[in-house]
């Protein structure tokens, strides 16, 4: 794949992407709870994702994917982060790997123009992936709030 070599250029980079999300995060008007959270939990969330990044784009990973980010939807449910910042979070994220990878000041040949629109086309569908596992997770989570209560 083309993107291949985008994907660790973000790998690498995860801090700089970490930094841009923070920024954004703490003066977005719709995210008062996570952005009450610490850039050292910021960050180490963002490098979670980041870091392996091409490990987890790998479609042999699905399952992998799926359990990871329903985990993750459990956790804001229970730390009380309103759904709606958990997903805003991830859209912003998606926003900023793309931002990042633009701001890189590459030679516009038509291969990289083609590797930067396939990149943006599986982190697109990773992200859509995430979501949706992060809310079936939430969902559930609150599921069992509701019937313990």
């Amino acid at each position: 794949m083309l993107s291949a070599k985008l994907v660790r250029l973000i790998e690498t980079n995860w801090s700089e992407i970490a930094n841009r999300l923070w920024k954004e995060v703490r003066k977005h008007p719709d995210m008062p709870n996570l952005a009450e959270k610490t850039e050292a939990e910021m960050r180490e969330w963002c490098r979670g994702i980041l870091e392996d990044l091409d490990y987890m784009l790998s479609a042999s990973k699905q399952q992998e994917v799926k359990r990871r980010f329903e985990v993750l939807g459990r956790m804001r449910f229970e730390e009380r982060i309103p759904l709606h910042e958990a997903v805003l979070r991830f859209q912003i994220l998606k926003d900023k790997i793309i931002g990042f990878v633009h701001d890189q000041g590459f030679p516009m040949s038509a291969m990289h123009l083609y590797a930067e629109e396939e990149l943006e086309l599986r982190i697109g569908r990773f992200f859509d992936g995430c979501i949706y596992h992060l809310v079936r997770g939430y969902e559930a989570a609150r599921r069992v709030a509701v019937r313990v209560a």
